[in-house]
């Protein structure tokens, strides 16, 4: 008798629960998760061994872990950046292609050149993913020991002083115009597809000095192979806190912000977008991730896509009037 009555309690309940619409089926009106149902391709825009390539690897390594397919990072130089963003903006807008793009994609080389695709057309920004320390490096036997060892340097006509970059539009592009730009020096770039090779030939002497991101360079300066000199960020890593930041060592125009992003192609359902800013936050979240970010000077950011689109919007700004007031084009 027991066992009846209970058979009708559960009855009663489900019944109740099927009427009220509160069985595991979603509500009304809200839709699934959108699946992601094969590997996805993160697209990185320089070549392996930078800080793009390192940021890529790390997220790839959890969104792999959370998402249940393989996502799978491939590098796409050229262009600074031009090659891997136009390979996106032509990809299926269905989630399964996302790109990690730099500051200088998405705010300056779209007002120093002709591009083959729409910024804002061809590109939705998901989420901004990590902040990079600008850096100052030279060669174990340089003069450079200084930012004004550098502008002295920049000022002697008898010889020339070199200066490396890894594309049009890129932070190390900018650093090297602006310093020449705010000390009265001549600086000549040395174009590099990527950090790797380009800190080999600072560490040998074939260039003087490169600004960039703080990542690439940690190994070697620990290792006695750079020197780092000074900071061309807004404040100093505790990694190397030591060191003076420029723009409060006199030089006060000179702030180098660097960050990296993911942005998916054009016409990508709102869903699956929302889904990629999620996944996105979460991987952040990992303890595995936040850890190796912090070995590595890097600053966790993540947010939504509108604290995103506002970044974009403030750094677009800036750097456009940057770009008019000293005529910087690409080299």
């Amino acid at each position: 008798m027991k066992h009846t009555n209970r058979r009708g309690l559960l009855g009663r309940i489900a019944g109740a629960m099927l009427a009220a619409g509160t069985v595991l089926a979603p509500a009304a009106g809200q839709a699934a998760d959108p699946a992601f149902t094969r590997e996805v391709r993160f697209l990185n825009p320089f070549a392996p061994g930078g800080t793009s390539d390192l940021i890529g690897r790390i997220l790839a390594e959890q969104l792999s872990k959370q998402i249940g397919q393989q996502v799978v990072v491939e590098n796409r130089t050229g262009g600074g950046g031009v090659v891997a963003t136009q390979e996106l903006a032509r990809s299926a807008p269905d989630g399964h292609t996302i790109l990690l793009a730099s500051m200088g994609i998405l705010t300056v080389t779209p007002q120093m050149q002709s591009l083959p695709y729409d910024v804002e057309k061809d590109l939705i920004p998901v989420a901004n993913i990590a902040s990079v320390y600008n850096i100052l490096v030279t060669g174990p036997r340089s003069p450079v020991r200084s930012w004004q060892d550098l502008a002295q340097l920049a000022k002697d006509r008898s010889r020339t002083t070199t200066c490396a970059t890894v594309g049009a539009g890129s932070s190390q592009q900018l650093s090297c115009i602006l310093f020449a730009a705010l000390t009265g020096g001549q600086i000549t770039q040395i174009p590099y597809r990527g950090g790797a090779p380009a800190i080999l030939d600072i560490s040998t002497g074939r260039v003087d000095v490169m600004f960039g991101n703080m990542p690439e360079f940690l190994g070697q300066i620990r290792d006695g192979g750079l020197r780092a000199v000074a900071y061309g960020a807004a404040e100093a890593s505790p990694l190397i806190p030591n060191l003076p930041v420029i723009s409060k060592d006199g030089l006060s125009g000179f702030v180098i912000p660097s960050w990296f992003g993911v942005v998916v192609p054009g016409r990508t359902p709102d869903a699956m977008v929302a889904r990629w800013n999620t996944e996105l936050n979460r991987a952040m979240q990992a303890p595995e991730v936040q850890r190796r970010f912090t070995e590595n000077g890097l600053q966790q950011l993540g947010g939504t896509r509108e604290d995103f689109l506002r970044q974009i919007a403030a750094d677009k700004q800036r750097w456009g009037a940057i770009i008019r007031e000293h005529n910087i084009r690409p080299e």
